[in-house]
C-alpha cells in the first residue's frame, strides 16, 4: 500500500526534513519527547510529521 502510494504521486522520496522528527517520534511515542531530543518545538515535529503525512497520504502518528 505505501508503495503504491508512492508511484502515483510521482515522487520516490519523502521529505528529508521530515525522517529525523518521524524516526525520534517512533522511538519515544510521543511529540514533545521527540522534539526535546531534537531541540525544537512540539509543534515543529509535528508539521514534519503532518508533511510526511501528506506526501506518504497515510497517517503515520497517532494523535491524542
Amino acid at each position: 500500500n505505501l508503495l503504491a502510494n508512492m508511484a502515483t504521486t510521482n515522487r520516490s522520496l519523502p521529505p528529508m526534513s521530515s525522517l529525523k522528527p518521524f524516526e525520534a517520534t517512533a522511538r519515544h511515542l510521543n511529540f514533545s519527547q521527540a522534539a526535546d531530543e531534537l531541540f525544537v518545538t512540539q509543534a515543529a515535529v509535528s508539521k514534519q510529521i503532518k508533511l510526511l503525512e501528506e506526501f506518504l497520504i497515510m497517517e503515520v502518528a497517532k494523535r491524542s
